[in-house]
């Protein structure tokens, strides 16, 4: 059985299906890649369950040959519920980059905290 070729895209971006974020995060991220230079996965909580990310971040990596990983959590994230503190969600956003990076080395992983005023902060 023969495998298919690698179709390249340049990242896989991973944020929250939070309703209040799209009109931030679609012109953000084309503007970023480009209009279909990336996937993307929208996830309750992003980053909250870290396994569901692994699963998509290895796919991109096999059926895309992503080079980037965008990981994007929000403020008031309902998925987090009370323990959504701004100090959580940077902690299990760079631990996120740190188990991503220790699987896959050759990634760049970037991780982004989306104020619910649209300011994108980088993080880490």
């Amino acid at each position: 059985m023969s495998r298919l070729p690698v179709i390249h895209c340049d990242a896989l971006v991973v944020h929250c299906m939070d309703f209040r974020l799209q009109k931030f995060l679609h012109p953000w991220i084309t503007a970023r890649f480009g209009p279909e230079n990336f996937d993307i996965i929208s996830l309750a909580g992003a980053v909250h369950d870290y396994e569901m990310v692994l699963k998509y971040v290895q796919l991109a990596v096999t059926i895309h040959g992503i080079d980037t990983v965008t990981l994007i959590n929000h403020e008031d994230c309902r998925a987090y519920g009370r323990d959504g503190t701004y100090k959580r969600h940077c902690h299990d956003l760079l631990d996120a980059r740190a188990k991503i990076n220790a699987l896959f080395p050759r990634l760049n992983v970037e991780t982004f905290y989306l104020h619910l005023d649209g300011v994108f902060e980088q993080i880490g």
